[in-house]
């Protein structure tokens, strides 16, 4: 979705000539990870997080320091405004997109699942529930239910009255307790579905993976329109393991599967000659796959190779 600009995690901005840095890039370095997730958190996209990093970078640096009294949620306030500019631009360009688009995955730290809040609202099915908010109700949410700023905060942000960040947070959290995962998913119950993933890649039995598909499960692939995928969500155990019986690539020698922590929570890495071909991320309510996401797209699997930061 649009061209990447190559970038470290730890880009923000430039230090001063003695290798220490200044003030300004000393506060910014310190919110850095926090500014990324929530950029992040509403853009799902790091691409697009980090070009907000630079635009906030860019606007912090002309910031009168003496005249801010708390860094934290000035600069948050700048990260969020130009991330709702970003999202409604982002909006626009999904439109044209060919087939599911599907938030792009983050290879994260194992502690990341330690914060169990976190990892839950930065997992690939909150994102996609996350993507059924309009703009300003995903940012008041983020910020509010993740982050938790204060209301007079956000409204700040997002150039709204309190009281009317009030009513958007009520408006966006009944949308999303209606969407989110059923009850907390332990790391345990992922990987059981996605060891059961992996044997039917490493051995053509579907069955294994069939007993953990709920009757109803949606199986979304992203392939950007650069790489084959499904054009459309695929719905029903049946139709699913189908699918996969005949996509999955075997393991001969030419196929790997690696197990690896994508947004806080157990997924899959798929290699193909040594190439990432895919990465696969799972739902799981009431102890059945729900949903099962196949990112293949390669702009969106340019950085899985290095570990993300994501905090709050």
């Amino acid at each position: 979705m649009g061209e990447r600009s190559e970038r470290t995690r730890d880009t923000a901005g430039p230090p001063a000539h003695d290798g220490r840095m200044d003030p300004a890039t000393e506060v910014f370095v310190a919110h850095r990870n926090l500014l990324f997730t929530v950029a992040y958190e509403m853009l799902g996209s790091a691409a697009d997080a980090e070009d907000v990093l630079q635009e906030t970078w860019l606007r912090w640096v002309g910031v009168d320091l003496d005249a801010v009294r708390e860094p934290r949620a000035y600069l948050v306030r700048i990260a969020t405004r130009q991330a709702l500019g970003r999202l409604r631009t982002l909006g626009r360009r999904k439109e044209s997109y060919v087939g599911p688009w599907l938030p792009e995955p983050l290879l994260t730290a194992p502690d990341v699942a330690d914060d169990v809040e976190l990892a839950d609202n930065v997992s690939m099915a909150m994102l996609l529930v996350l993507e059924t908010l309009a703009p300003t109700e995903r940012a008041v949410f983020v910020l509010r239910e993740v982050f938790d700023l204060a209301y007079d905060e956000i409204a700040e942000a997002v150039d709204k009255s309190p009281a009317a960040v009030r009513q958007i947070a009520h408006r966006a959290r009944a949308h999303v307790a209606a969407r989110r995962p059923r009850g907390t998913v332990s790391p345990s119950e992922i990987r059981d579905a996605l060891a059961a993933f992996q044997r039917a890649v490493e051995t053509g039995d579907l069955q294994n993976l069939l007993d953990l598909l709920s009757p109803d499960v949606v199986l979304l692939g992203d392939g950007g329109g650069v790489k084959q995928a499904v054009l459309r969500p695929i719905v029903g155990a049946d139709r699913v393991a189908r699918l996969l019986a005949a996509g999955l690539p075997k393991v001969d020698g030419k196929a790997s599967v690696e197990p690896v922590q994508i947004n806080g929570h157990p997924a899959l890495i798929v290699r193909l000659d040594g190439q990432i071909d895919d990465v696969v991320a799972v739902r799981i309510d009431d102890g059945m796959i729900t949903g099962l996401y196949i990112v293949r797209n390669p702009e969106k699997l340019s950085r899985i190779e290095r570990e993300t930061v994501v905090s709050r």
